[in-house]
């Protein structure tokens, strides 16, 4: 889920392609690097097409063997069975400490070109320098590419044909799908136990929390993020992984004054106990306050599930993989069969 300037950044739409481009060796020039990079080897495995949620049939003559992707991309595929197909990945990669972003999971960090580590940050030189041979990424927005920077995406996209992903305005278990899809189509095996393993504990999950809503009914869940100034209210018809939830019968609060792109409503601190719930779910990544940094916010304090201790992490940005989406599950059926009802 876009967080408040992510999400007005993508309300620029993003360019499906570079028209009227320059050449690629005035690209590569503009990187610093005159010199045309080689092409990498065919996998002699014939022609290869892929149509994204763009509508867009992106083809090549064989199969990509050099694959660039939005870290949390590039951690799904993994899950999926890829592995040295993923030479580089752009999004919160590596942490202040050298640790992996937990958005990363079982990506090998050292093992792959970081293209950029926050927002706005993509390395065009390191990205022509890697020769790639597809671009793969989320898409919140219709033609917006996640984390590709509107300023360059001009120079980025004639590179290497892209592929996007919708991430928004669908149940999570489309993404899932689709990047399956994709990953399959670049030469995973999905027959294979670590993803059939995957598949089997994430409909697990799914069944636990809907169990836990049966078992402890009337339980009013709350999705949010903090920031200094503000306090956010995630809307269930839009975020993927909330529209999911509710599918398997979690009641989400529904804020009511939306933002651009529907994705929150922003209130003031002093209006946050507008929306009564039970159980929180605070976005735990980087960029948004945790618990321990909101203890100095009053009304934050008074909210009843804080005081309940019933506030629990949530991955706003999922990991569109089943074996990266079943903890989400897991933890939320424990959440909310330990829930007690005080709002």
């Amino acid at each position: 889920m876009p967080d408040a300037l992510s999400a007005r950044r993508l309300s620029r739409r993003g360019l499906l392609a570079a028209g009227g481009a320059a050449t690629l060796a005035t690209l590569l020039a503009a990187c610093g690097n005159g010199d045309t990079p080689k092409p990498a080897a065919s996998n002699g495995g014939g022609p290869w097409s892929f149509t994204d949620d763009r509508g867009t049939k992106v083809e090549s003559a064989a199969r990509p063997t050099r694959v660039v992707a939005f870290t949390g991309v590039a951690a799904a595929l993994i899950d999926f069975g890829l592995d040295k197909q993923l030479v580089g990945v752009f999004g919160e990669t590596k942490r202040a400490d050298g640790t992996a972003d937990p958005q990363a999971g079982d990506l090998n960090i050292e093992g792959v070109e970081i293209l950029g580590n926050v927002w706005g940050e993509f390395s065009l030189e390191k990205y022509a320098a890697l020769r790639p041979e597809l671009l793969v990424t989320h898409m919140y927005d219709p033609d917006a590419l996640w984390y590709v920077p509107d300023e360059s995406k001009a120079k980025i996209l004639p590179l290497a044909p892209s592929v996007a992903i919708t991430t928004a305005r669908v149940p999570m278990t489309k993404p899932i799908e689709r990047y399956a899809a994709l990953a399959e189509s670049l030469g995973a095996d999905l027959s294979a136990k670590k993803v059939t393993d995957g598949k089997a504990r994430f409909d697990a999950a799914a069944e636990a929390v809907r169990q836990a809503v049966k078992a402890n009914p009337g339980i009013k869940v709350m999705a949010c993020s903090g920031s200094p100034d503000l306090f956010y209210v995630s809307n269930p018809k839009v975020s993927t992984d909330l529209m999911y939830f509710a599918e398997l019968g979690v009641d989400i609060v529904v804020p009511t004054k939306l933002e651009a792109g529907d994705y929150f409503e922003a209130l003031s601190w002093e209006s946050a106990g507008k929306f009564p719930a039970d159980l929180i779910l605070l976005d735990n990544r980087a960029t948004a306050l945790q618990a321990k940094d909101l203890t100095a916010k009053p009304t934050w304090q008074q909210l009843p599930a804080v005081k309940a201790n019933q506030v629990t992490p949530w991955d706003a940005v999922p990991r569109f993989s089943y074996a990266g989406s079943a903890p989400l599950l897991e933890n939320l059926a424990t959440a909310i069969r330990n829930a007690k009802k005080v709002s």
